[in-house]
């Protein structure tokens, strides 16, 4: 069979996903994709550029499986006399209809974002989620995202999408980091990971106040801040950085993977205080790499873990300081079990699975 899977912001785990699912499914995966950068113009426009791009050549799909970014229905319109009897799945990493609107952000562009997912749900065949948390969390905030239009607003659309939708969880390369296992853990005190993006919907400023605490109160312990930063000066992570001196260990993103996956390996715990995560890949690989997560109970963080574990690595609202505290001054090692609840995400075990959907599809 032969796919097509179109991504109009190929950057980060948008990236990471399409050449994953290319590298490990049976079928032929051809990619169409833009620069992962500009998200807002490749949701609006990049529609326009990539149906040049597939009239130009001679691709000739079975099935269409489309990210999220896309602006599908004009995408078909664009292509009709090539793509009218192709079958299309629309992948949701994530959608705008629930994502936290940024300060600053205006309301009307974010309505404008939220009618792309809702429009491009209604010309495909199939809507895949990630997670069953985000499936659930789109259903339960397209109703009012739709009443917020002053007719017509299609409210009865609503049930024939969730007739069509199906969770298919986010594909990960889990075993490329059994190449750099070590074979013993490190020594010396508790190293602490964060590995998320820099931005406000990762909500930081929780995570580097219990750091800062846990120095003042004496505690030994280091940390690594990683994950992408798009932001010129990250003023809450170097007002951090100043007051932690040492114990920052990693300051930045690691470009290398090599030195990422050493670094996961070394690392004790994993920290998340996100307001959003549909998923949680960067958790996942934490996980896998022996790190024990300490996470919030909500999101798709519960899913993360198997419910055994639950007192252990999930924290109430406003418990991340004291949790954290206790942690590092009684380390817990992380039970083998985590690490084979997220195995299931490798692409070893996902990509059949992809594979079996768009079959069906066809």
């Amino acid at each position: 069979m032969h796919v097509l899977l179109i991504e109009p912001y190929g950057g980060g785990s948008h990236a990471a996903w399409m050449e994953g699912y290319r590298a490990h499914s049976r079928h032929t995966v051809t990619l169409l994709s833009l620069p992962g950068q500009y998200w807002k113009w490749r949701m609006q426009g990049g529609a326009a550029t990539l149906a040049r791009m597939f009239l130009a050549s001679d691709l000739q799909p079975d099935v269409i499986l489309a990210s999220d970014m896309l602006n599908l229905p004009a995408f078909l319109g664009l292509t009709r006399a090539r793509t009218a009897h192709v079958p299309c799945a629309l992948y949701f990493h994530e959608n705008q209809i629930t994502y936290p609107m940024a300060a600053g952000q205006r309301k009307e562009v974010h309505f404008q974002l939220g009618l792309i997912n809702y429009l491009s749900a209604l010309a495909a065949d199939a809507l895949f989620f990630n997670s069953q948390y985000h499936l659930e969390s789109f259903f339960e905030g397209l109703p009012r995202e739709l009443k917020h239009y002053p007719d017509f607003n299609e409210l009865d659309s609503i049930h024939s999408l969730r007739q069509k939708s199906a969770v298919l969880p986010l594909g990960l390369d889990l075993r490329r980091f059994d190449a750099y296992r070590p074979s013993s853990r490190r020594s010396g005190p508790p190293l602490i990971l964060w590995n998320h993006r820099w931005e406000y919907d990762k909500n930081p400023q929780p995570f580097l106040n219990a750091l800062i605490r846990m120095a003042e109160a004496g505690l030994a312990f280091e940390v690594a801040l990683t994950g992408e930063n798009i932001r010129q000066v990250p003023e809450e992570f170097e007002a951090a950085r100043r007051r932690l001196g040492e114990r920052v260990v990693q300051y930045g993103y690691v470009e290398d993977f090599a030195q990422y996956a050493r670094l996961l390996w070394a690392a004790d715990i994993q920290v998340s205080t996100a307001y959003h995560d549909f998923f949680g890949a960067s958790t996942c690989e934490a996980i896998y790499c022996g790190c024990l997560p300490l996470l919030p109970k909500r999101l798709n963080y519960p899913a993360l873990i198997p419910p055994a574990f639950h007192d252990l690595c999930l924290y109430l609202e406003g418990q991340v300081s004291q949790r954290l505290a206790e942690l590092v001054a009684r380390p817990v090692a992380a039970p083998a079990a985590l690490r084979e609840h997220v195995s299931q995400f490798d692409w070893s075990v996902q990509a059949p699975r992809y594979d079996a959907a768009l079959e069906a599809l066809v």
